[in-house]
Parts: C-alpha cells; structure tokens; sequence
C-alpha cells in the first residue's frame, strides 16, 4: 500500500483538486458536482428557499432558445412563464422522500431534490430517465444569478460552491496549524 493512500493523502489530494473537468452534457456535470455540494444544500421543507422566487430554467440544448420562469408560489400554486406568456398548475411537497409533485396541464411529474440554495433549485425525475432517453435533472437558477449566460458557465457558477467551501476549510486548518504551532512553541 502506497504511504499516500494509507495516510490518506490521496484524499486530501482530490479535494484540494479545484478544478471542474469537461463534460459534454449538463447531466455529467451534474452528477460529478452534485455530490460534492451536496452537503451545502437545503431542504425542501425550507420554502424560504424556493417560493416566490423567479427561477430560470436552463438546458443544455441548442434549440432551447425560450426564456422559461418557474414561480412556486404560497399555497401550491405553481406558474410556468414561457417568453412572458403563463400557464398555471400546482406543486407539492411530500416530505418521506423529500421530493416535489409538479402538475400542469395534462402532466403530473414526480421529482426528487438533488440540490437546493438561494441560487440553484435542481431537481431529478424520479425513475431510470437515461435509459428512456431523457435527461436526469430539471434546473433552474435564481433569475438574476444566472443572467443570459450559457449552462456551461452556470455549472461553473455550481461547482464554484465546492470550491470556496473547500478553500475555507484548508485556510481554517492553516490557521489551526498555525496557532498551534504557536502555542506549542510558547509553552516550550
């Protein structure tokens, strides 16, 4: 066994790895940032996160050229603004396993949260969507977070949380390393 590994240090070495590699779709990146953020996000139980808010939906295609607004609104309703023109339907929380029932029109989707913060509200369709041919996550992003730039540049935006998150973290071990080694020296 390597002394790395068996230090750990291989472990330390991938976090301290900030750099977002090149996928070729949206679910990709999704499912390498996701789990490293993860632990930063919210709940569903804490509308505060979600409601009232304009959320712009972002995909990866090149014929997605829409501007699509999703409102989750105080008592279920839910509004979706395609280039300024509303459709209504209705949304709910159900708390086992933390996932939202969106309806609108004729559809009644099931999803599940995968990361929730002020900025971000991504949610993943409940069921094997890869093998039918679909995509895994449904994101929005806060509206005035996300502006006019691509999808590309927004999971930048995502993975950045990793990055400052993980960045803050080595700086407070540095600085416990450094007061330690001041005490220790001082009592010596």
């Amino acid at each position: 066994m390597a002394l790395d590994k068996f230090f750990g240090l291989d472990r330390i070495g991938s976090l301290l790895d900030l750099n977002l590699p090149a996928f070729d779709n949206m679910d990709a990146y999704l499912n390498f940032i996701i789990p490293k953020v993860k632990s930063w996000g919210e709940d569903l139980r804490e509308e505060k996160y979600y409601l009232s808010k304009r959320w712009k939906e972002i995909r990866d295609t090149d014929d997605f050229v829409e501007n699509v607004l999703h409102f989750f609104n105080d008592g279920g309703e839910y509004l979706i603004s395609v280039d300024g023109n509303i459709s209504t339907g209705a949304w709910r929380y159900l708390e086992t396993p933390n996932c939202l029932i969106l309806e609108y029109g004729k559809v009644t989707e099931m999803f599940d949260l995968a990361f929730m913060n002020d900025d971000f509200f991504i949610l993943k369709k409940h069921g094997d969507q890869i093998a039918k041919g679909h995509k895994q996550h449904f994101v929005m992003v806060l509206e005035k977070s996300v502006g006019g730039n691509s999808w590309r540049d927004s999971m930048d935006l995502l993975f950045n949380i990793c990055r400052g998150n993980v960045q803050f973290s080595v700086m407070l071990l540095a600085v416990i390393v450094v007061i330690g080694a001041v005490l220790a020296f001082s009592l010596f």
